[in-house]
Parts: C-alpha cells; structure tokens; sequence
C-alpha cells in the first residue's frame, strides 16, 4: 500500500463515529419532530379549549417556541464546539434534549396541575430548541472535516437522512401507538409513548458519541463576541445567503411534518393512515439525501441545490390541487414522498455547502446560527400559518406560501459559490 493510500486510510473516519454523528441528531430530530405529530392531543393536554382549533394552535404555537431558542442554541453550543471541540458540544446537546424530553413525557395534564402543565411544556420545548440549535453546527462540521475530500457531501448528507431517520421512526412509532390504543387513551395517555421510546434509546446515543474523533486540532478564538463580530462582517455575504437557502428547506421539511396534523385535521383521514403517510416521506428523505450527497460529490453542490428545489416550486400548487380535489389516500402518500425527496435532495445539498463557505475555526459557530436563524424565521413560525391559512384561505394558500418562498431560495442557490473544492481545513 503506498503512503497514500495509507494517509487516506488513517483520515477515513471510522464508520462509528459517522453512526455517532447520525444517531445523535436522529434521536434530537425525532425527539422534536414527534411533538408535532401528536399535536392535536398533546394540545388537548395542555391547552384546553372548547374550540379544538384553538388548542391546536396553542400546541403548534408552543411547537414554534422551539425554534426561536435555536439561534441562542447555535451561538452558545456552535462557539462551544469551536472552542472546545466538535465532541464536547454533541455531548452537551444530547444531555439537553433529555431533559427536554423528559419535561414533556413526564408533565401532568392541565386537569391535574393548571397552569403549571404548560408552562413546564413550554421550558420543556425551550430546551429542546437550545440542544437542536447546537447540534446541526457541530455535526456539519465533524462529517466535512474527518470525510475523504471526494466524499464530502456523501458524508455530510447523512446529517439530512439522518433527519429523514427521524421522521420515519416517528411515523412507525406514531403508526404502532395509534394502532393499538382508542383516540380516548392516545388523548390522556397514549401521546407520551413516543416520548419515553426516545428517553429509553438516550443512554446508546450518549456512550456512541464518546467514541467521537476531534476533528478541530486547534481553537483560533476564545472569546464568543469575537467570533460572532467576524462572522457577521467578514462572512456576512455567506450567512445572508445560507439563510435564504435553509429557508425554503426548512418551511418544505414542516409540510412534509404537518401532513400528519393536514390528514387528520383537514382531510379527516384516519390517524394510522396518516402515519403511513410519515414512514414513506422519512423513507424518501432518508434515500434521497444520500443520492444527493453522491451526486453532489460528482457534480457540484449547486446543481444539486437548486434543480430539486425548481421542481418543488412548480409541483407543489398543482399537488394540492389535486389532493384537494381527490382527497385520496394515494395521492396523500404520493404529495407526501414527493415534497419529502425534493427536500432531501437540496437540503441535502446545502448542508455540505453551508460549511464549506465557513473557515474551519469558524464553522460550527456559523452554520449554527445560519441553521438556527433560517430555521427559527421560518420553520419555526410554519406549522401555525400553515393552520392559519388553511383556516382563512383554503388549503392552496399553504403551497403558494411554499412556492413563494422557494423562489427566494432559488436566487440565493444562483448567487452561492460552488465549494466543491474548497480545503476544508483553512
């Protein structure tokens, strides 16, 4: 074997520490994303109304302020990791999503204790937010920097499969819960199974994860408002545009989520059918990311980006229309899987192209808090006008919102630079 070869080898990160990379941010995607598929009982629960969209408003509104700690997540763990290193941080996000998800799987109702109930719920998602707002950071950066040069993206597109991981086990979690228990257990008790699934799986992530390589050799800065002044001036141009492509991914990634709450609410399909739905949309997310990673390895992070969100932009209002008009199982699963493919594939994409445009000393600070504030702006608010639409303006007013934002994204795809090359150790 020649030097090479066996400098090649000793770089390639061993495949536990891509599986604790993966399992990690499977288990905190999971642990967030099942909130919103039990929202309508968990806003019963807590938010008791007589009006059954006002509670769900109030769930989906409480699901939201989850999002809005993520950018105080991303700054806080992000300059962790690049003062501390890439492992510390994951460490310290796994350990907050526990408690996150314990507040929710162990608070009383609102009938038993008041007031109190939704309060705990809302410091509970508030948590849950600061370890999500951290993660993504971090993870970006330990996949690009212990991956071959030629395999960048193929190992970075597993933070994405990983989420599409997430969502699929949600929805067979989803789907076992709801087939065995009446509506009436999964509205008192049933909706915190899911919850104690992820506590039970917890332990495995935390001693996986600290098997970890430290892939950052030597911290540049010590002081976290240093590093936040050169990120938003000297890289103000890349977090500007990282933004406005996490955007359409994150407000696309929350319909995919939302069919569940959309077939129940809307269509009035029954709960198991709408948790099919949710295994095959994780199930394309999780293939698709990762034939995107490949792709984008052969032939450019852009193209990549951009031509899955182009297509997403002109199906997603005539895949309403017709869902609407045929209110067909067939056609939920299929709109499902293909918003579900299409985002994958950029967003994918986007996560190997994000921290490229970041210097290494800077990276998990910086894609942390494109990934926390593109996410927060409009993933977090999306659910609720997602409902609000649907309520005030039909369900087309929910794909129009889409495509609008698509083409925003789009621009910022075409104006990004192709960092298929760039040293990812400068």
């Amino acid at each position: 074997m020649s030097t090479g070869q066996v400098a090649l080898e000793h770089n390639k990160p061993p495949a536990k520490s891509i599986a604790a990379a993966v399992a990690g941010n499977a288990l905190e995607f999971y642990d967030f994303i099942i909130y919103s598929f039990f929202a309508v009982y968990i806003g019963k629960s807590f938010f008791p109304s007589g009006d059954g969209y006002v509670s769900l408003l109030s769930a989906l509104a409480v699901f939201g302020v989850g999002f809005f700690t993520r950018p105080l997540g991303g700054v806080l763990i992000g300059a962790y990791a690049d003062k501390k290193g890439r492992r510390a941080a994951m460490m310290l996000t796994v350990a907050l999503i526990t408690l996150g998800t314990l507040g929710l799987a162990a608070t009383p109702s609102y009938e038993k204790i008041g007031i109190a109930a939704p309060i705990i719920v809302v410091i509970a998602r508030m948590i849950q937010g600061l370890a999500l707002g951290g993660e993504v950071g971090p993870a970006s950066a330990m996949l690009i920097e212990s991956a071959p040069p030629n395999k960048r993206a193929f190992y970075a597109s597993w933070q994405m499969a990983s989420q599409g991981v997430a969502v699929m086990v949600a929805g067979l979690v989803g789907y076992v819960v709801s087939s065995n228990l009446t509506q009436e257990q999964l509205g008192t008790w049933g909706w915190r199974i899911p919850f104690l699934v992820s506590l039970a799986l917890i332990p495995i992530a935390l001693y996986i994860r600290r098997a970890l390589p430290e892939t950052l050799e030597e911290p540049t800065y010590h002081n976290d408002t240093e590093m936040l002044t050169i990120i938003f001036t000297r890289y103000r141009k890349e977090v500007i545009l990282g933004i406005m492509v996490l955007m359409a991914t994150a407000i696309t990634a929350q319909v995919g989520n939302y069919m569940t709450t959309f077939a129940i609410n809307t269509l009035k399909f029954n709960p198991k059918i709408a948790q099919v739905c949710t295994i095959s949309g994780g199930l394309m997310m999780f293939l698709f990311s990762l034939l995107a990673g490949l792709l984008a390895d052969k032939y450019g992070r852009k193209s990549i980006m951009l031509w899955p969100r182009v297509a997403l932009m002109l199906l997603i209002v005539p895949m309403f229309y017709l869902l609407v008009k045929t209110e067909s199982v067939v056609i939920l699963l299929l709109v499902t899987m293909m918003i579900t493919l299409l985002t994958g594939m950029s967003g994918a994409s986007s996560l190997v192209a994000i921290p490229e445009m970041m210097p290494i000393a800077l990276r998990a600070t910086g894609v942390s808090v494109v990934y926390a504030i593109g996410v927060t702006l409009f993933g977090g608010t999306a659910q609720f006008v997602f409902a609000w639409l649907i309520n005030n303006f039909g369900v087309l007013s929910m794909a129009y919102y889409v495509a609008g934002t698509s083409i925003l994204s789009i621009i910022a795809i075409l104006m990004m630079p192709e960092t298929r090359h760039v040293n990812v150790k400068d």
